[in-house]
């Protein structure tokens, strides 16, 4: 399988469980990846900089027009009836669980203004849940992508992206920022997307590893989160009460850490110092990568993750002890990557050394324990796209 090109079976899966819940072939087929964070974390929602790119794996939704006005999903990673529900009148609350995603998809676009008719959806996916590689973002995306190219909404895809968050953050309730969404539909591959999370734009910046001799590989530490709830919205109230403080719009607008001082509560500085410090480190990664000096990124990942353990304390033990165990065993750098407690990590490591630095986590792991952790090497894929 090539990079951005989806597995074959989820794509038939998805076709096949349309068929056997719906009683006829799809109308089309679409995919959205999941997304690994390089760098750039907590950093979208104080209208900062990340550096996302697209993953390989990711959601598959296979979905077709009803005419009965409603929307009916269901999920070959749930073993439960497929759920149904009139879009007259669709609120937040009224779907919870995995279902509120591509439902508070068509809400979103619905209370955007755009004109959503009944719609049957059946999701498959290679991308684990609650691994920090916002299957929630690919969820609402593939679904999102179906419905604006079944009802020809001529959504673009900045417009997708923001339905998305707003589904996430109004219909769901996680208080996230839209780097997710921004990722999933804008990524190219071979690249990292280099985002600026106020305007919403994105510059595709190289990110070339393999040719100079590195892998980038991730972590599945298999300890599950949940960005709704509570420890991520109080991350988000501690920036925007410091950003009231130092009499700013959004932490992004400060570049002096030395303004900290201002901050009375250490608690709040400290999420504070975590924010300007990682859009600082984002933009070197930027350069470097631009540079062809990928080899030369390694420190800065491992500053973002002591950064996000010490300062935004959203770490786990599971990912610094992924984190120690990579860099001791040969990794460049390493970093915990999502929104936190819990999900993945992320390591650049000399092709090499990608074998060992695996099989040290593992047996860190082991040693404690703990789940075996899932490890693979990941390429950028492309971004969302319709399949057929």
């Amino acid at each position: 399988m090539t990079a951005g090109e989806p597995d074959r079976d989820v794509v038939s899966g998805a076709a096949r469980l349309f068929a056997d819940q719906y009683g006829g072939e799809p109308d089309g087929i679409w995919r959205a990846p999941g997304r690994v964070n390089l760098i750039g974390e907590h950093t979208d929602y104080n209208d900062g900089l990340a550096l996302p790119f697209a993953l390989p794996a990711g959601v598959i939704v296979a979905a077709g027009r009803r005419a009965d006005d409603r929307i009916v999903v269901v999920s070959r990673q749930r073993e439960e009836n497929a759920i149904s529900v009139p879009l007259a009148g669709l609120r937040p609350g009224v779907v919870r669980g995995w279902a509120a995603y591509p439902v508070g998809m068509a809400w979103a676009l619905l209370s955007a203004g755009y004109r959503v008719t009944g719609v049957s959806i059946a999701v498959d996916a290679d991308l684990p849940l609650g691994a920090g590689l916002s299957s929630s973002a690919a969820l609402e995306c593939a679904a999102g992508l179906a419905m604006s190219d079944l009802f020809d909404l001529r959504a673009s895809r900045p417009g997708l992206a923001a339905s998305g968050r707003r589904a996430e953050n109004d219909f769901v309730g996680a208080p996230t920022g839209v780097m997710d969404q921004l990722a999933v539909m804008l990524c190219q591959a071979g690249h990292a997307l280099l985002l600026d999370c106020r305007s919403g734009s994105g510059e595709s910046v190289p990110l070339a590893v393999e040719s100079a001799g590195l892998r980038l590989i991730v972590a599945d530490t298999r300890v599950r989160h949940e960005l709704s709830d509570g420890g991520y919205g109080a991350r988000r109230q501690a920036c925007e009460a410091a950003a009231v403080e130092l009499g700013v719009r959004a932490l992004r607008d400060l570049r002096d850490p030395g303004v900290l001082g201002r901050i009375s509560d250490a608690v709040v500085r400290r999420r504070a110092r975590h924010v300007i410090t990682e859009n600082h480190r984002v933009l070197e990664v930027a350069e470097l990568l631009r540079a062809g000096q990928a080899d030369k990124i390694g420190s800065l990942l491992t500053a973002s993750h002591a950064s996000l353990r010490d300062d935004f304390e959203v770490s786990w033990p599971e990912a610094d002890a992924a984190v120690e165990a990579m860099v001791d065993a040969g990794a460049l750098g390493a970093r915990m990557t999502g929104g936190g407690f819990g999900g993945s990590v992320i390591a650049l490591v000399p092709a090499d050394r990608a074998g060992p630095v695996a099989d040290a986590v593992s047996e860190r792991f082991a040693v404690r324990g703990w789940h075996r952790p899932h490890i693979t090497s990941v390429t950028p894929a492309p971004g969302a796209s319709r399949l057929r």
